[in-house]
């Protein structure tokens, strides 16, 4: 076995102790054909002709495959072993994510099936295991290359990268893992925290409950290892609301009292918490996670973090990897991103057409970088689109809605998947249902309807304005008939079907793209630079503009890194920056910068 990548804990708000990492060396076959279902490949005693390294997709060159060309059927099998400690439990097998369905068969009986390219899911396989502990573990992902109503993101439907559009990811791409419970446990905790009472809701899910059992949930919550709270209630259903109040008198008397420790990019205080499931009386389950005290709201037009306004600097991240394509090489490759982000002067990113890896959210959680939340969108719209992408979205909000860094979902960008909705009754409905369906899940964050133009009712305005020219920047953004009406090159309206401006905070959420050679990388961007002081000099314009305007209340500039023939990043593809961050930094944060 070759030395296994990603091996860090792949679900950081939701931990337990008992966990196995499955990530490492694989047998892994292509099925172009489709004859593997038909030849019981599933049973597990097919030879495969090549190895891959799990999480990597065999597009990727740490895969040790490479192999770009379409291949949209691809098998994997590995042996699978149970720690002697966890005999007498239940084996929960976890998925990060498959690209882009995925069917999974232990000892040859089917555990699970899965639709959707980039979220998480799980099956029971205890009562698959065999007796004996030698057990065989298959996996059958599907991918659909060409299909244009696919949710995909960037993924191309061509043979080669081109224009904003880049290599396809099939298969296994994050963490493959395993971890045992008893009979009863808790599946998943929802964390709501309330600033204004100083308060968190806790609503747990428990799975195997059961009428004839007494159930209790132990809850302790810490900050910097001193206990805040700590409460033990009884659990008469299988999901359970709570509110717990953090009270901190630090035992120096009411003068010191604090009502809770707020959560912002420049103060990233998380609290710890630890849940214990009781039942009849014994411990069934222990888990512990984090939650960040953050309220994001607008109030009279302005958007603001923990009733304070908000002004939001962030970068547009497409969250692509030279050697690992959609999946980071490494846990220190992901906190270096955030670093770099935060070193030239953003509070924040939005991560483009891509449900992002947990551990990603987990270090903007931990060193303080707010972020838009964005889904992978297709390109065309169907009926199937409208399934596959409804089921996705509802599973990616399920699953990161504890992360205190995302004040923003975004399920649409630029019309992708409704490209006829400024016209078509059917399209815009769909939109408008993102929205309210966005937000009935997660009541808690603001929602853009469709990033950058033609929106339908949203909580930002948000415009995607790739203009190079400072004057005619300044003169875009002086008020808000301008903004909101300006002819752009792209010419799209900013609202369809009937929707007008109804005072929403105006933000640009993608301009500049600035293209600087600084690699042999050969590429392009929407303007260009010849050397560090140009670079710079068309970075002020474009950015001098945002900060000035009196009326946009935030930007995302575009973009943080090279991708494959994108070379307008402020960063190389290798995350080397083209100019010292520091100056970068002084633009972004509108100081006097000598040119």
């Amino acid at each position: 076995m070759t030395e296994m990548y990603r091996s860090e804990y792949p679900r950081p708000q939701f931990v337990r102790e008992a966990w196995f990492n499955l990530n490492g060396e694989w047998e892994f076959e292509f099925d172009d054909r489709r004859i593997g279902l038909k030849e019981k490949w599933q049973q597990g005693n097919a030879a495969f002709s090549r190895t891959i390294q799990v999480p990597f997709a065999f597009q990727s060159s740490l895969s040790g495959i490479g192999d770009p060309a379409f291949h949209d059927c691809v098998w994997y099998r590995r042996r699978l072993s149970i720690p002697e400690p966890w005999h007498g439990k239940r084996v929960l097998l976890h998925f990060g994510a498959v690209d882009y369905m995925a069917a999974v068969w232990v000892n040859g009986e089917q555990v699970a099936v899965h639709e959707g390219g980039h979220t998480p899911f799980y099956a029971d396989i205890t009562d698959a295991l065999s007796p004996t502990g030698d057990n065989v573990l298959v996996v059958r992902a599907e991918d659909f290359s060409e299909n244009l109503s696919l949710p995909r993101g960037k993924q191309y439907w061509q043979p080669e990268s081109h224009g904003i559009f880049y290599t396809r990811t099939t298969g296994i791409w994050q963490t493959v893992w395993m971890e045992a419970v008893y009979p009863t446990y808790l599946e998943k905790v929802q964390l709501t925290p309330d600033v204004d009472r100083g308060a968190v809701e806790i609503r747990a899910f428990v799975k195997g409950h059961t009428r004839e059992t007494e159930l209790r949930l132990q809850v302790r919550v810490s900050f910097k290892g001193s206990m805040i709270c700590e409460d033990t209630y009884s659990l008469k259903e299988a999901e359970e609301t709570r509110t717990v109040v953090l009270q901190d008198y630090r035992k120096r008397g009411f003068q010191h009292f604090r009502r809770c420790h707020l959560w912002t990019p420049e103060t990233p205080h998380l609290y710890d918490i630890q849940f214990k499931l009781l039942v009849d009386g014994q411990p069934a389950d222990e888990t512990s996670s984090y939650f960040g005290m953050r309220k994001i709201t607008i109030e009279d037009g302005i958007v603001r973090l923990n009733n304070r306004v908000c002004y939001m600097r962030l970068v547009l991240d497409q969250g692509y990897y030279p050697d690992g394509n959609l999946t980071p090489p490494s846990d220190e490759a992901i906190r270096k991103d955030v670093e770099l982000t935060k070193a030239m002067g953003f509070n924040g990113a939005r991560k483009h057409q891509k449900i992002e890896d947990p551990r990603y959210l987990y270090w903007c959680d931990r060193l303080g970088l707010l972020v838009w939340g964005e889904a992978a969108n297709a390109y065309l719209y169907s009926k199937e689109y409208v399934r596959r992408f409804m089921k996705e979205w509802e599973e990616a909000i399920d699953r990161d809605y504890n992360h205190p860094c995302i004040v923003a979902w975004v399920p649409l960008n630029e019309s992708w998947g409704v490209p006829d909705v400024k016209d078509d009754a059917v399209q815009q409905q769909h939109s408008l249902a993102l929205y309210h369906l966005t937000k009935s899940l997660d009541d808690t964050r603001l929602v853009v309807s469709n990033d950058g133009w033609e929106h339908m009712r949203t909580d930002l305005l948000t415009l995607h304005d790739y203009e190079p020219s400072q004057e005619v920047l300044e003169t875009r953004y002086s008020t808000v008939d301008k903004a909101v009406n300006a002819i752009r090159k792209h010419n799209k309206p900013s609202f369809v079907g009937g929707m007008k401006y109804e005072g929403q905070p105006i933000m640009v959420s993608e301009f500049g793209g600035i293209s600087f050679k600084k690699s042999d990388r050969a590429g392009w961007g929407y303007s260009g630079a010849e050397n560090e002081e140009e670079f710079l000099e068309k970075l002020k314009a474009v950015v001098g503009p945002m900060l000035t305007s009196p009326v946009v209340q935030g930007f995302c500039y575009t973009q943080l890194t090279d991708v494959e023939q994108e070379i307008n990043g402020l960063l190389t593809y290798e995350r080397v920056p083209k100019v010292p961050v520091e100056r970068v930094r002084e633009i972004v944060e509108g100081k006097r910068v000598p040119l």
